[in-house]
């Protein structure tokens, strides 16, 4: 495989050239910034943006596998900064992978696009994009997954998403990390009953997820032209499982609750206050946080198993083992 990785120097991204790189595949990773790690494995690396057109035609000529991991997330910013990234930079990347011949495009989505605030439980690849969105990011992942499945089968392309939930291991730049420093802040809160259960997933198995639906994937391919949820095998419960990594940190479990509502209009006069405002930095809390923090979103892995061989590689225990170990040297934790 001559495979692009868009974003390879991130979190995700990495985790898929370091495993294509380990199989003996070629690959090169196109990003904004520059990454050592990617120096020393040895992988080609260019840079530019992908609002760039040219450079996204010059960076994809010569590959036969797209992998676009890159996004601008967040839950809080300009809505047209999301829309160059996201929506752009997915249009410009698909543009030039049909004009070179690139045959295989996996994309990376993320099941927001579907979030439509209520209780998602054992969910199914059946599950809708939602119609209406609290932030720009969901909005604008849902208009890039439309574009890079209508595009199955042009040119020769075969195309597929995949929307792994809650990506977590060592080397997570932004959940687990921010998460234990609420925590010891003591600015954690449990928002609703505390009883939501959710799709995490270990990030090593969501690199393995991508590869296995590149290799598998042709225009007539069972997942061609669809998105699925990736994560592990069995969903947990929220606060439950995130009280347990504290408590593994040595950190006081999170016992304060707040109602759903009350996050929700908290959340909406932070909203307004940053508009308002034009505060730097974003809000403790909006809508879509609060309703994310409060809801249940977990998903079954039987379409991805059946349609390309998505079979989690390491499991939750595992997973959490390896995780805590990493954030006791990060956060200097015994």
């Amino acid at each position: 495989m001559k495979a692009l990785v868009t974003g390879g120097g991130g979190f995700l991204g990495g985790a898929i050239v370091r495993r294509l790189v380990a199989r003996g595949d070629q690959v090169t990773s196109l990003s904004r910034g520059r990454y050592a790690e990617l120096d020393r494995l040895g992988v080609r690396h260019l840079q530019a943006d992908l609002a760039d057109c040219a450079a996204v035609r010059e960076a994809v000529r010569g590959h036969d596998t797209v992998f676009h991991v890159a996004a601008k997330a967040g839950v809080w910013g300009r809505r047209e900064d999301f829309w160059r990234a996201n929506v752009e930079g997915t249009r410009n990347l698909l543009c030039a992978s049909i004009d070179a011949g690139v045959a295989r495009f996996v994309f990376t989505s993320s099941p927001s696009v579907c979030f439509d605030g209520g209780d998602h439980k054992g969910a199914s690849n059946d599950l809708p994009r939602a119609h209406r969105f609290l932030a720009p990011y969901p909005e604008t992942k849902a208009i890039a997954e439309a574009l890079v499945l209508d595009a199955n089968g042009e040119g020769g392309l075969a195309t597929c998403a995949l929307r792994p939930h809650l990506i977590f291991g060592p080397g997570d730049p932004h959940i687990l990390p921010r998460l234990v420093a609420s925590a010891r802040a003591g600015k954690l809160a449990i928002v609703g009953t505390g009883e939501n259960e959710v799709t995490l997933t270990y990030v090593e198995n969501a690199a393995l997820a991508h590869l296995a639906a590149a290799d598998a994937l042709s225009p007539d391919a069972p997942h061609a032209g669809k998105a699925y949820f990736i994560g592990q095998a069995n969903a947990v419960r929220l606060w439950p499982w995130i009280n347990g990594l504290l408590e593994r940190l040595g950190e006081r479990p999170v016992t304060r609750k707040v109602p759903v509502r009350a996050a929700y209009t908290a959340g909406l006069l932070m909203e307004s206050v940053w508009r308002g405002l034009r505060l730097r930095g974003e809000p403790r809390m909006t809508r879509f946080v609060a309703l994310q923090l409060a809801t249940s979103h977990s998903y079954t892995m039987t379409p991805a198993q059946r349609d390309f061989g998505y079979e989690p590689e390491v499991d939750m225990d595992e997973a959490l083992e390896r995780t805590v170990d990493w954030l006791r040297q990060t956060t200097g934790t015994r």
